[in-house]
């Protein structure tokens, strides 16, 4: 069974390998073609002489051999995903992806067997000018197709590159750059054509013309005609192979209804059968259930990361790109992705993103999308921060705000910290999030305690001129159990924490105060992070909700501490 397993995820990923390396070859011949034809602008001889250089590798055998591989893998990787599919229910750029994709052969059947394929069987030579006159003279309502055939293949493989490119975090900066490219190859694409196409018609006034031009490619009534029963015989095997597995769909379905299914439970209370080989997110699509996936389904994004409440034992282990998906994610226990898991008994699962989750929420880390853990929490407020608006214009408390908070922030980026919540005239950092040893946590937490002092010793010398009186801040921290995560609304979450720890945390933060002091730690964190206080006096205070005190040290200063 286990063996079965891994086959069928390594099959996964070499039909994942084969559909981008075969669509990036067959883009990659596209991209020459269209090359040549922005060429046409300028004159014929420049085209058919940029067409013989750009297009002379893919005329090769083994030019020709690569091309004709690709289609044939991508056309047969495109029916065969159609067939795999339990469930129809696709996003819009997915339908609009695979129907522009089965639309492409009608479009270019005619045009590959008037050229390429009567090349090599017809004994033909074609030219642009004697393409151009089948297009445009003699069958005008073939330049409309070529011209859908152009806009199809473009928009089809940009939807492609778009939502393969989308995940990588350097896209967003390159995408105008690559919109760009994609607007204006076509762009003059098709101006070349149509400015040729004209200039053709004009000179077909002249009776010689098409005749000597049809002379000169070898092009005969018995040619045209050979090419006409030829693309009507692709585009009969072409409808009988886009049949083919939506009639193979139909009998599975026939077959299916007839076993008993494993059963889905999802959050909502919803309760739906799952058809044999479906993934839970073809299920939940199936009965009409929002759920992310960004990428269409590829094991890319893991937006459509799930967790496994019931029924995990019963999974496979996770392989292959799931494998590779959830590693690069740092997954916890449970994770899977609804893309990729095929129940085979009862389950029950929890989705841990938004439906509506962006590319970006794919790269934010498992295991915080709201799990209890020891974490070690520090509120740092500002003092005086009411005095420090009453004589200065607005722009300016914002001038010196705005210098704080860069202090703070590079203080916790250098000891490990989270900036998690900004709080008026002050802010909330986790530390931990990342560490093995939760202890580790508690320990960066003294250090970026440490650090922020010093930092703001120096905000404070660059600032001498300006402030009445130096900046100072007060510190309360804390370890313990709290709920950490991805909280907010969507669009605008946050990795934070909540809970009883983060409420003492406050509280010890609100207390330097009223001791007069610089930081609270409390006796938990302090142990946590290996400080040795027995020396000190321990304090105790009461914490609203709490009905036990909080043990806490009052600290003069964070130099020199015993460890």
């Amino acid at each position: 069974m286990a063996t079965a397993w891994r086959m069928t995820w390594s099959l996964r990923r070499w039909r994942s390998s084969l559909r981008l390396i075969t669509g990036l070859t067959m883009l990659s011949f596209v991209i020459c073609h269209l090359s040549a034809h922005c060429l046409l602008l300028v004159s014929f001889e420049d085209a058919e002489a940029a067409r013989d250089a750009l297009m002379y590798p893919w005329r090769t055998w083994i030019g020709m051999a690569v091309l004709s591989a690709a289609v044939l893998v991508h056309f047969s990787n495109a029916l065969w995903s159609i067939y795999i599919r339990r469930s129809l229910r696709m996003t819009r750029w997915e339908w609009a992806q695979l129907s522009l994709g089965l639309f492409i052969p009608v479009l270019l059947i005619s045009h590959v067997v008037g050229t390429r394929i009567a090349e090599l069987t017809l004994d033909v030579s074609t030219y642009y000018s004697t393409v151009l006159i089948g297009q445009w003279v003699l069958t005008p309502w073939l330049g409309v197709v070529q011209v859908l055939a152009v806009l199809t293949v473009w928009t089809h493989a940009s939807i492609g590159i778009h939502y393969w490119l989308r995940t990588k975090p350097w896209y967003p900066s390159w995408r105008v750059w690559l919109f760009g490219f994609a607007l204006l190859l076509p762009a003059l694409a098709l101006a070349g054509y149509i400015t040729a196409g004209n200039q053709i018609l004009r000179e077909a006034k002249n009776p010689d013309f098409v005749s000597t031009a049809f002379e000169d490619s070898n092009i005969t009534e018995q040619t045209r005609a050979a090419t006409h029963r030829m693309a009507i015989i692709g585009w009969s095997i072409y409808a009988g192979l886009v049949l083919l597995p939506f009639a193979a769909r139909s009998i599975r379905g026939f077959l299916d209804r007839r076993r008993r299914r494993p059963m889905l439970a999802h959050p909502s209370g919803r309760v739906m059968p799952i058809l044999p080989g479906a993934t839970v997110l073809e299920t939940l699509r199936e009965n009409g259930i929002a759920h992310a996936a960004v990428c269409g389904g590829r094991a890319r994004c893991t937006t459509c990361r799930i967790l496994v409440t019931k029924g995990l034992e019963q999974l496979p282990a996770a392989a292959g790109l799931e494998a590779k998906a959830l590693a690069r994610i740092g997954a916890t226990s449970g994770m899977r992705l609804a893309c990729q898991i095929r129940p085979t008994a009862d389950i029950s699962v929890m989705p841990l993103l938004a439906p509506d989750a962006a590319a970006a929420d794919g790269r934010v880390p498992g295991g915080l999308e709201g799990s209890e853990r020891l974490i070690t929490v520090v509120f740092v407020d500002m003092r005086g921060s009411t005095t420090l608006g009453e004589a200065r214009l607005p722009y300016d408390v914002l001038f010196v705000l705005n210098q704080f908070f860069q202090e703070m922030t590079k203080a916790l980026v250098a000891t490990n910290g989270h900036y998690s919540q900004f709080t008026g005239d002050g802010l909330m950092a986790l530390y931990g999030l990342d560490a093995v040893d939760p202890s580790a946590g508690a320990a960066d937490a003294l250090r970026g305690a440490r650090e922020m002092l010093i930092c703001l010793d120096q905000l404070n010398h660059r600032l001498r001129a300006d402030l009445r009186e130096p900046l100072r801040i007060g510190i309360g921290m804390h370890h313990g159990e709290a709920i950490v995560g991805a909280m907010g609304p969507p669009r605008s979450q946050i990795i934070t924490a909540i809970g009883d720890t983060v409420n003492i945390c406050a509280r010890l933060e609100s207390l330097t105060k009223e001791y007069g002091c610089l930081a609270i730690i409390s006796r938990r964190a302090a142990e946590a992070a290996g400080l040795r206080l027995d020396a000190r006096e321990l304090h105790q205070a009461a914490v609203k909700g709490r009905n036990e005190p909080v043990q806490f040290y009052a600290l003069q200063t964070l130099a020199d501490l015993p460890v």
